[in-house]
């Protein structure tokens, strides 16, 4: 049974992705009754949210500092902003909002529901560092009401390592889910040229090496490789820039709507293996009705069935992704029109977002019946 009315405080890295990939979850709040506040860095769409109702709060946090010392400015600030707007219910995105958000809701006598939206590149190598974030991940959640999990790897190593509280729910969510309604399956391309397309924040995890070479090798006038997104680094936009230059790449920066380039796009490209909850990228072209090549990498391989929906090589696998590109130019059109198809088939059957804002509104039920 869903109560009458909460407050929540949504904490987040920042407006665009909360807009990007939580905005039903919000509306569906909103629309419940509930009023609901947002504390993240103000980017873009924040007039979406207001003019749903949610109040914002402008925090920004240091996404790349390392240092846990420094980071307890955060905690800090989280501290001190929930303790004046006294929510009910706290949900949080993104590594340092779950982590110090965790904290500070403990502090604070506060109930919090985190989504570990990916474990961060911090904990994917042995080492100090990732003793430090792990122990920092069980200060975190070790009193969530809920913890919701993207994928099974994720909550896998969450239970390997106990930083589970043993009072704290699990819940696995088709990562944060794509809206079927504003993605819309488009025609197949059927024109003379292939457009490959990716699209992810640039650096090396994401896979932006192998796609160059791919485009490096693939590259002609009827094969066109497009890139989509923000540079993480200096070195990778002189190598982009460099690609350009020589005509392999077409660089176009970072999009606020995809829609016409997933128009255009035949297949997706994704050889990622960052630690991700659930590829949202994959998710949206699916969604579209494009096929994608992308690694076996818990958050991306769930997403594609091999041979059916696209294809999919092992992590940083250069050799076998070259050929799985080849391999997709060697398909014809019905051939690579129908892997589109299913795509979208298995995104209604699993991926659809109301299963998501469903899946929130059942925890807020239970938590507050």
């Amino acid at each position: 049974m869903q109560p009458a009315s909460l407050r929540i405080t949504i904490l987040g890295n920042d407006t665009t992705n909360l807009y990007n990939h939580r905005f039903e979850v919000v509306r569906g709040l909103v629309q419940a009754g509930h009023h609901v506040e947002i504390i993240a860095q103000l980017q873009h769409f924040t007039q979406e949210f207001s003019t749903l109702g949610c109040t914002l709060i402008p925090f920004t946090v240091n996404r790349h500092q390392k240092n846990p010392l420094k980071d307890l400015k955060v905690l800090y600030t989280y501290y001190k902003l929930l303790k004046a707007s006294k929510p009910d219910v706290v949900l949080t995105y993104n590594i340092k909002p779950n982590v110090y958000g965790g904290m500070a809701c403990q502090l604070l006598g506060l109930t919090y529901m985190p989504n570990i939206t990916g474990l961060g590149t911090a904990v994917e190598y042995p080492g100090l560092l990732q003793k430090i974030t792990v122990f920092l991940y069980k200060l975190g959640m070790r009193k969530a009401h809920t913890i919701f999990f993207q994928n099974t790897a994720n909550r896998t190593f969450f239970e390997e390592r106990h930083l589970i509280g043993k009072n704290t729910k699990t819940v696995l969510l088709p990562g944060s889910g794509v809206n079927l309604t504003k993605h819309l399956p488009m025609p197949y391309p059927n024109g003379k040229e292939t457009h490959f397309l990716f699209v992810a924040r640039i650096l090396k995890e994401k896979g932006i090496d192998m796609y160059l070479e791919a485009a490096k090798r693939f590259s002609s006038p009827t094969v066109k490789f497009h890139i989509c997104g923000p540079f993480d680094s200096p070195d990778y936009q002189t190598k982009v820039e460099q690609a350009v230059r020589n005509g392999v790449v077409l660089y176009h920066g970072q999009q606020k709507d995809m829609k016409s380039f997933f128009e255009q796009c035949a297949c997706l490209l994704h050889p990622s293996w960052y630690p991700e909850g659930m590829s949202n990228v994959l998710l949206e072209a699916a969604a579209s009705a494009r096929p994608a090549i992308t690694t076996n990498r818990s958050g991306c391989r769930e997403v594609v069935e091999d041979g059916k929906t696209g294809f999919i090589v092992p992590v940083q696998d250069e050799k076998a992704f070259l050929q799985a590109v080849e391999k997709f130019l060697a398909l014809s059109w019905e051939e690579r029109c129908q892997m589109g198809l299913r795509a979208r088939a298995k995104v209604e059957k699993e991926f659809d977002r109301n299963l998501v804002v469903k899946a929130y509104s059942e925890e807020l039920g239970q938590a507050y019946a």
